[in-house]
């Protein structure tokens, strides 16, 4: 993991003679005309203070290739919008930020539903003027403007369970699930809901208010329905399955009906969700396990793979729309707390834990961060396989298209992977080759995934992309595919420039409102649905042909057109012999 770490957070946008980067996506796009401006952005600088005032980020709100070998894509309908903020009297802590819920019904009638992620983080659910009026402390939580700010984390526990009267606000929910995991293990958070749940409100006692039951119990059950709907790989660990389990008998146990049917439904719905996820990684292991490098099939079974891509889709745009799937699929298999428990380290008032190595559960942003490498020496491959001069500019013009199209229809990571790697050093050396291609366009695309003032050009074209998702009225105007890498890059250093915990070892709330916010933004563009139609042969290509390892594509474009100077020379002897055992 400290190696995939500390090769993404190095990488750059690819310049020609650059090596593969370990990136993906970005925005979807608003035409292709390049933008003039160049100027320093809220994105172009990171922040190195402790607090979060000094480095919040201000970006906008937003948010099956496998199918024949897994179930189709999971995702929950998330219908109710948010309400707004409302200015009531500070009866306690948990609402003076989060009023209680309107219209919570119970048995026979609706649940309150989770909004969609586009709803969440409004300025109705955090007020960024927080320098108006006077501050607040109650019940360990403390507010500045009716925003919470920070909190001891028992008094942030409290926050999220409800009661009688409150249910806690859908942002926070999100919010406090996906940043906890920084100060203790998910099962030892439901550990310590499910003791409130059960102790404060006597759902352990036969002889408590029945009406008092049936006023939280539904409160119960939809927090558990939001944490199993949003975070369902927390529940892979079998302590957390045996608690949620047992917190939803309790609940199911009642004399009402309806609350044995929504457990039953929720249960289900979870262990659909790991079913597909452990498919999922079966078929990445199935084609890890299968791949092999190009070379080596040459040399052993030189009639096996004499198709080129081309031969199997002569048309970029259907390619485009095909690598579209790929990213789609992958995306949707990538959890929201993946991006935290990346860089999660040892909190330093925990001094009973050494590590948090455990929790590192990161093996779909791991293997999304593959594809996109995958895909660079795909290109790097075809391009430097083809005898003729005439062959290998016709596949440079061909990658170009797709690119193109790419960009069209939203798909950035798929874009910047094929740049990487056309401008990989073993196909930018090919002069001859690249005086015959017409690079007009290709200009063009660098020109919009340009890095230089903190990728000005992409994140514009994201924000078109985000806002042209946000009114789209078609299943492909939805489509947002970001540059991968450089979202990680960005949550990475909102982790790095502000601390978790104030001097007086409350949690840093304001910084996880951050950071919950650009997650809930990649929340709502991994549920898009690919409304392209799925070329089983077009995928299985793109997926399990062999490519090219570094060397072998040094050795292709030496012998393609010669080296130029001693030191190409050398390495093109060295790599015959040890390649080809020839001298």
């Amino acid at each position: 993991m400290a190696k995939f770490l500390a090769g993404l957070l190095s990488c750059t946008l690819p310049r020609k003679g650059a090596s593969p980067m370990f990136e993906s996506q970005s925005h979807s796009q608003v035409g292709l005309k390049s933008s003039t401006k160049q100027k320093t952005t809220k994105f172009s600088t990171v922040a190195s203070e402790k607090s979060l005032s000094t480095c919040r980020k201000e970006q906008p709100w937003k948010p099956s290739v496998y199918s024949s070998l897994t179930p189709a894509c999971f995702m929950s309908p998330l219908n109710e919008k948010q309400t707004g903020k409302e200015n009531k009297k500070k009866i306690n802590a948990r609402e003076m930020l989060h009023p209680p819920l309107e219209g919570m019904t119970l048995c026979g009638e609706s649940m309150p539903q989770t909004p969609p992620f586009s709803a969440m983080f409004d300025s109705s659910g955090y007020n960024r003027n927080l320098y108006q009026s006077s501050e607040d402390s109650c019940g360990g939580l403390y507010y500045h403007d009716n925003n919470l700010l920070s909190g001891s984390l028992e008094a942030l526990i409290q926050h999220l369970v409800p009661n009688v009267d409150y249910y806690p606000d859908r942002t926070y929910i999100f919010t406090f699930l996906l940043s906890s995991r920084l100060f203790m293990h998910p099962y030892e958070l439901m550990a310590k809901v499910c003791h409130l749940c059960v102790e404060h409100q006597r759902l352990s006692d036969p002889e408590s208010d029945k009406s008092q039951i049936r006023k939280i119990a539904p409160k119960i059950l939809q927090l558990l329905t939001e944490w199993t709907e949003t975070f369902p790989y927390d529940f892979r660990d079998e302590r957390m399955m045996r608690n949620l389990k047992d917190l939803a008998h309790r609940i199911a146990s009642g004399e009402e009906q309806t609350y044995r049917k929504n457990v039953q439904q929720m249960m289900q719905c979870l262990i659909r969700k790991l079913a597909a996820l452990s498919q999922y990684e079966e078929v990445l292991a199935k084609i890890s396990s299968t791949s092999t490098d190009r070379l080596t099939v040459l040399k052993t079974k030189p009639q096996s793979i004499q198709r080129d891509l081309i031969s199997v889709c002569s048309d970029p745009y259907t390619l485009a729309q095909q690598l579209t799937h790929i990213e789609l699929e992958r995306l949707n298999y990538i959890g929201p707390e993946e991006f935290v428990q990346a860089f999660v380290q040892k909190d330093p008032l925990d001094n009973d834990k050494s590590c948090y190595s455990e929790r590192k559960k990161t093996r779909n942003l791991e293997a999304y961060v593959e594809w996109f490498n995958r895909l660079s020496y795909l290109v790097a491959t075809e391009i430097c396989m083809p005898v003729k001069k005439k062959h290998r500019a016709r596949m440079i013009e061909y990658f170009i298209d797709v690119a193109r199209e790419c960009f069209n229809i939203g798909n950035f990571n798929s874009l910047m992977a094929i740049i990487s790697g056309m401008n990989m050093s073993p196909v930018s050396r090919l002069k001859k080759t690249w005086a015959k291609v017409k690079t007009a366009k290709f200009d063009i695309l660098e020109h919009q995934m340009d890095p230089s003032s903190n990728f000005y050009n992409y994140r514009t074209a994201l924000r078109g992309a985000a806002q042209r998702s946000l009114t789209a009225h078609s299943s492909r105007e939805k489509i947002v595919i970001p540059f991968f890498s450089l979202l990680i890059k960005d949550i990475y250093f909102l982790n790095e420039g502000c601390a978790n915990r104030l001097p007086n070892g409350h949690v840093n709330f304001e910084k996880f409102w951050e950071l919950a916010k650009q997650v809930s933004e990649f929340m709502t563009w991994k549920q898009v649905e690919c409304p392209f139609e799925r070329d089983r042969k077009i995928l299985q290509y793109l997926l399990t042909v062999p490519v090219f390892s570094e060397d072998a594509l040094y050795l292709a474009s030496y012998e393609s057109e010669g080296p130029e100077n001693h030191v190409e020379k050398d390495r093109w002897k060295s790599l015959r012999s040890s390649l080809l055992g020839r001298v």
